[in-house]
């Protein structure tokens, strides 16, 4: 569970607040999705949950205040995935997600890490590409890996910065799923940052739109994903309409005039 209290930040370079009073909740079991136009601090916001930045406000993990935690606990408890994460290093993804265990590894690889690699490939349906390098395989293919190393510590908090960003429909989907279907099935709390609002609305439980440093609102995609949130937002004129599976999708229309 993460618990955000009246969350700010701002970089000293400058006096402007990127973060201004942020309040909201993730719950264990759920997708929880933030939103919102470009720049808007919302890479900032995970970073700050995560501890990598350290902003005014209160933060809590499973209850405890994040100040509270050592890094080596923290570690133990969050897999947080940046949309930095190219490999450039000769590695096969076997090696890859092996590295998600780098804080419990000795000399001396067990048999149990070595299943728990395979199992994680398993699961995301990537096994076959176990001795394959990572520069080797397409862009969905890598972003399997990279979510296969985060998910190998089994955390209680999964943490994802666009990761389906630049990915086709076909990958968008298939890591959306998954995404869901885990978090369900091993109930850890997943916070994710996502620009495909097509996707926010088919798998998200939650919604938190973050606009000009705030909280806009949040709430479950179908209360908060209005045309009024995207003229507010997005400043754009939307449809939303409902496909034939029930599916919501939202068209845009046009831009809204200043």
């Amino acid at each position: 569970m993460i618990e955000v209290s009246k969350l700010s930040f701002g970089y000293k370079q400058t006096s402007e607040k990127v973060l201004d009073e942020i309040s909201m909740t993730a719950l264990p079991g759920k997708v929880t999705a933030i939103i919102g136009a470009n720049g808007i601090g919302k890479s900032t916001l995970l970073k700050n949950i995560c501890g990598l930045y350290n902003g005014t406000g209160g933060v809590r993990i499973n209850g405890k205040p994040l100040p509270e935690y050592s890094r080596k606990e923290l570690a133990l408890n969050i897999s947080y995935l940046s949309q930095d994460n190219m490999v450039n290093a000769m590695l096969t993804v076997f090696e890859v997600v092996l590295l998600g265990l780098v804080n419990n590894l000795s000399y001396r690889v067990s048999d149990s890490e070595l299943e728990a690699v395979r199992d994680v490939l398993a699961r995301l349906n990537i096994a076959q590409f176990a001795s394959r390098n990572i520069g080797e395989l397409s862009g969905g293919q890598r972003q399997l890996v990279f979510i296969a190393q985060a998910l190998i510590r089994k955390p209680k908090i999964l943490i994802l910065d666009e990761p389906t960003s630049n990915l086709d429909l076909y990958y968008q989907f298939q890591i959306m799923g998954i995404l869901k279907e885990l978090t369900v099935a091993e109930n850890f709390t997943t916070l994710i940052t996502l620009h495909q609002l097509d996707l926010v609305k088919r798998f998200a439980d939650a919604v938190a739109v973050i606009h000009k440093g705030s909280l806009y609102g949040m709430g479950s995609p179908e209360d908060i994903l209005t045309e009024q949130t995207f003229r507010d937002v997005y400043r754009m004129n939307t449809e939303i309409l409902t496909a034939s599976n029930g599916a919501g999708y939202i068209i845009p229309v046009s831009q809204c005039k200043e």
